[in-house]
């Protein structure tokens, strides 16, 4: 009855009519195992949240550790606690001086939620501009300033004054205005297609938002925690944002979200009015002590430095002629086919031999790619040649 597919089918809420129905009974590295013991590679870790693989031992033990002394004791903002102290402090030490102030809350579109609010109740302005075919998550404010009206249509009205540019346009950057409260995209567009500016186009932005006192919102909740070869996607482009949102691999396995900005800016929360913003769940410090330790685990295993690596590799191991185009950054990947079609044939016949890989919503020609940062070279090289069967079989 425990994993009953009837059970899961009618009682558990469906997102689609066709989800991927894989029996999970448990999770370690690169693997996902069924209650048979059949063993599946987890090629886009859970969607981008476990970039060092299932279980990590030092999670695991860090989340054990907490669970001794306390689970959750008030709300956000109220009680000192440890967990939340230290991951706050860790940040801080690692992120540039003006990202020193972290406001926890529980999942990605929560920390856009607060981002926007924040960016609004400083500025004082109302209007936003987010970029086309950008995800931002799906509650009313972040789907707002997504960029996928398929998936808006059926919830207007949705939030005013929100205006939409061309993502890596920088004709489009004069839209930005003294009107503009915040300017919000990814840095990286994941559910796009793995969308990558340029270095002048990133410069271009953040000058036009210092030009006019917008403040640059950078969603880093897909592309951060070293999924791009460096901790923070930004990173790679020699800027900084205002405001920076993080979460799914942040979290290490565990539900956490964060949005970071400078003490200055984040402040403006605390009044008029008081509790400008308020979580019941943020910062729990189980999740806390998990982010903690995902931290520390990129650091100490010095995870980063294969990232680059192991995304060639990756690049070279899968020629096709079938594949029309991949577009990577570090273990980041979109593969291009020629149809929708094709592309879940594929995801099909690579489940079929062990791989897991998906698409993306926002762009159905595409498969995406992107696994544990711990994966080996042995494993890049049995997952490739599983996804070259599974575009052969797909193709006949």
């Amino acid at each position: 009855m425990k994993f009953s597919s009837e059970i899961f089918l009618n009682n558990i809420a469906q997102t689609t009519p066709f989800p991927y129905l894989l029996t999970i009974e448990k999770a370690e590295g690169v693997y996902v195992y069924t209650p048979a013991g059949e063993r599946y590679i987890d090629l886009i870790s859970g969607i981008g949240v476990s970039n060092i693989g299932h279980r990590h031992p030092v999670v695991v033990k860090a989340i054990k550790d907490q669970l001794d002394k306390h689970l959750h004791v008030m709300v956000y903002g109220e009680f000192i606690q440890a967990t939340p102290n230290l991951l706050a402090h860790k940040l801080s030490t690692i992120l540039p001086q003006s990202l020193n102030s972290t406001y926890f809350v529980n999942s990605g579109t929560e920390a856009n939620e607060g981002a926007l609010k924040l960016a609004k109740r400083y500025t004082g302005r109302t209007e936003i501009i987010s970029c086309r075919k950008s995800y931002h998550g799906s509650t009313h404010g972040s789907l707002s300033v997504s960029g996928n009206e398929v998936k808006k249509g059926s919830f207007r009205p949705l939030l005013p004054d929100v205006r939409f540019i061309d993502f890596n346009n920088e004709e489009h950057l004069s839209q930005i205005t003294d009107t503009t409260a915040c300017v919000i995209m990814e840095t990286v567009q994941g559910d796009a297609g793995v969308r990558i500016p340029s270095l002048t186009y990133m410069h271009a932005v953040r000058k036009r938002c210092n030009e006019t006192g917008a403040l640059l919102i950078l969603d880093e909740i897909q592309c951060g925690m070293g999924r791009t070869g460096t901790l923070f996607a930004f990173e790679q482009f020699n800027i900084v944002p205002d405001i920076l949102t993080v979460a799914k691999a942040f979290g290490g396995g565990l539900p956490i979200g964060a949005f970071i900005s400078s003490k200055e800016i984040m402040q403006c929360l605390t009044h008029n009015p008081m509790l400008g913003h308020i979580t019941t769940f943020g910062g729990n410090p189980v999740c806390c002590a998990s982010a903690l330790a995902t931290l520390t685990v990129i650091e100490d295993e010095n995870i980063l430095a294969s990232v680059e690596e192991k995304g060639k590799l990756f690049e070279t191991l899968l020629v096709h002629p079938k594949i029309k185009e991949i577009r990577r950054i570090g273990l980041m990947f979109a593969v291009d086919f020629d149809n929708e079609e094709l592309v879940n044939k594929i995801v099909v016949a690579a489940k079929n031999e062990g791989v897991i890989c998906y698409w993306f919503l926002s762009h159905p020609y595409s498969f995406r790619i992107a696994p544990p940062l711990t994966i080996s070279v042995e494993q890049i090289r049995e997952s490739c040649a599983a996804i070259l069967k599974a575009i052969d079989i797909s193709s006949t």
